[in-house]
Parts: C-alpha cells; sequence; structure tokens
C-alpha cells in the first residue's frame, strides 16, 4: 500500500444568484487597525457601517471591489484588506474575532478567491475589514494558530 494518498477535497456548490435571495451582510472598516471585539459588546456595533446585499459564495476579492465602490481613498494601487469574522462567543456574552485573509489593490493575492461560506461565515457575523492605505505599512503576515489541544502545557 506504500504511496496510496488521501486527498480531501472541497467540495463548492455554486450559487444561482438569480434563485438564491442574497444575505445582509453587515460590514465594518477601519483604516490601519481592526475594530475590537468590545466595539460589538451589548447590542452595539461601531458606526463605521457599510451594509451589502450578497450571498456565501462571494470571494473576498469581490466584496474588496464593493468597498472600493463607496470608499475613493481605498482604490490606489497596493492598499491592503484585512478580513475578519466578528462572531459571539456561545459561551460567554462578548464577541470574538477570528482573521480570514488578506487583499491587495491592484495585486493578485492567495486570498482573494476564498469565499464565505469556505472561511464558515454564518449569516449574522459581521465582517470587520482593517484598511492599510499603499503609503503604510502592509498588514504583518500571521501564521496560523494551533489548536488548543497542540499546544504544550
Amino acid at each position: 500500500m506504500a504511496g496510496l494518498e488521501s486527498m480531501v477535497v472541497e467540495e463548492v456548490k455554486p450559487v444561482d444568484r438569480e434563485k438564491t435571495c442574497p444575505l445582509l451582510l453587515r460590514v465594518f472598516c477601519s483604516t490601519g487597525r481592526h475594530n475590537s471585539p468590545g466595539d460589538y459588546a451589548r447590542g452595539n456595533v461601531p458606526q463605521n457601517e457599510l451594509q451589502i446585499y450578497t450571498w456565501m459564495d462571494a470571494t473576498l476579492r469581490e466584496l474588496t471591489g464593493l468597498v472600493k465602490e463607496v470608499n475613493p481613498e481605498t482604490r490606489r494601487k497596493g492598499t491592503y484588506f484585512d478580513f475578519a469574522i466578528v462572531y459571539p462567543d456561545m459561551r460567554t456574552p462578548t464577541y470574538r474575532m477570528r482573521e480570514i485573509g488578506v487583499t491587495c489593490s491592484g495585486q493578485r493575492g492567495g486570498d482573494d478567491n476564498k469565499t464565505l461560506a469556505q472561511v464558515k461565515f454564518q449569516i449574522g457575523n459581521y465582517l470587520d475589514i482593517s484598511i492599510t492605505p499603499s503609503n503604510r505599512m502592509p498588514p504583518p503576515m500571521r501564521r496560523p494558530q494551533p489548536y488548543m489541544n497542540n499546544r504544550p502545557y
């Protein structure tokens, strides 16, 4: 049995956008940093809200384009968009934030084609985007966080 490999392929079903009702995606953008998870506490949200109607197969590149349409300062080549999902913590009355990818205006990147479904976005979550203008340092590259069970004690 040597040489036998197992490969898991995630099947993504295309969404028929003519027949499927879009979801309301509540997006919060800030320059140079993410909003704090505490900004979402007690039914509050940050004031910098952008509402987008889209589908679960929307890519980060597609969402970048929609943000650029309403925010002219972000259209410059080299502007970075650092995406994070904000979701309620089921064990406590707080919100958590999980980074899901980075796109850049005018450049192709490895996260461009990630969809909301692939990053485990759930309807009701928020999307938080840190926008770094082209004249500033790009967001630092992040290493994936290890699973809690793999951490040494």
